[in-house]
């Protein structure tokens, strides 16, 4: 399995420490972020490793570097000139992440700190024959996923707003999740990538959220939600109160 580590954000909740560096190597617990989620890869068997850059990007690129890499074969992917988002830059390394074999690829935004079996993860990937499986969890959000009871993808809800996608979805006998920023792709997905950054008007092309290409998918893909067995540890660490919270947990 190969993983793409979504490390461009520029964290403008995490201020201040986002004026001066980037999020992804914001320390938890002593160890930056970027390192934890790493090291989880490798213990993972996960050698193969796309990072995306934008804010302060040579610090990261520094970062790697100056630690060898942890030991694992990083690309970088460099957005310093256009922030992609999460659909954009999955699309801009598509090439990178294809090939004959139809492996697998992990998907992990930089700012989510958790220690639940990407092994496991994947074990279920395959066992459902999903082209995406989804970390989700019955976690307080105001944007919900809707799942069937078994597990698949079926919309999308934001409390706030009231808005359903796809519009003709109803709430009824449906499940809501939190998704957990972490996801398993099958390269299958690559040619409907296109095909949906294609559809998008030209000003809206690019950046575009990887969670609007789901819920388009939605019938085209087989997209399931996934919950880890037992307890497990998971922190979005995008505020500094949600990053202290982290701090505490893995100190």
């Amino acid at each position: 399995m190969k993983a793409m580590i979504f490390a461009a954000g520029i964290g403008s909740r995490l201020k201040p420490y986002t004026d001066f560096h980037p999020k992804a190597i914001v320390p938890v617990g002593g160890v930056p972020a970027l390192q934890r989620i790493l090291v989880k890869l490798k213990e993972a068997n996960i050698t193969n490793v796309i990072v995306n850059v934008h804010h302060f990007g040579d610090q990261i690129v520094d970062f790697l570097s100056n630690n060898n890499n942890f030991g694992l074969n990083i690309k970088i992917s460099d957005e310093t000139g256009l922030l992609l988002d999460t659909g954009g830059g999955l699309l801009k390394v598509a090439s990178l992440l294809e090939d004959a074999d139809n492996e697998p690829i992990l998907l992990h935004n930089a700012d989510i700190i958790t220690d639940f079996s990407v092994q496991d993860m994947k074990i279920m990937h395959e066992k459902t024959c999903a082209d995406v499986t989804l970390l989700v969890d019955k976690r307080e959000s105001s944007r919900q996923l809707l799942l069937s009871s078994e597990m698949e993808l079926k919309g999308w809800h934001n409390l706030k707003t009231g808005e359903v996608q796809p519009k003709d979805c109803t709430s009824d006998n449906l499940i809501p999740m939190a998704f957990g920023g972490v996801h398993i792709i099958s390269p299958v997905l690559f040619s409907l990538l296109k095909e949906y950054a294609c559809s998008l008007s030209a000003s809206s092309r690019i950046p575009f959220s990887i969670i609007p290409f789901y819920l388009w998918s939605i019938g085209r893909l087989n997209i399931k939600g996934y919950v880890p067995a037992g307890d497990y540890r998971w922190f979005d660490i995008g505020t500094p109160e949600k990053l202290a919270a982290a701090d505490l947990a893995f100190g």
